[in-house]
């Protein structure tokens, strides 16, 4: 039998918060490479123009990132420290995809989803 962290969410409030969680972490992570691949082009290639916005949409995206991991770490009670390595976890290629996935197998583990 599994136990609930003390005053954890109801299982519906944390399913509602663990799709933001995972679509924002696919998304950082895909717009995070992208950046990788921006600062590649531009300081290893040395392409005259390479494009300017995709840190500034990775940017606002990692943003969305740390809100909905925020708000779901809240629900499911998370303590500082995996809360604060989870939301570093976007700032990584990949990693934060793979987080996702670990973190989400736990979710539903622990909370019957």
């Amino acid at each position: 039998m599994t136990s609930f962290p003390a005053q954890a969410a109801p299982a519906e409030k944390i399913r509602s918060a663990l799709l933001p969680y995972r679509v924002m972490a696919w998304a950082t992570g895909v717009w995070l490479i992208a950046l990788c691949y921006e600062i590649v082009v531009r300081y290893v290639v040395k392409v005259d123009s390479p494009p300017t916005w995709i840190g500034v949409v990775h940017g606002w995206v990692y943003f969305a990132y740390l809100l909905a991991t925020f708000n779901l770490a809240v629900k499911v009670r998370w303590p500082l420290g995996k809360t604060i390595g989870v939301l570093l976890s976007g700032t990584i290629p990949l990693l934060g995809i793979i987080v996702e996935h670990f973190q989400t197998r736990n979710i539903k583990a622990q909370f019957n989803l």
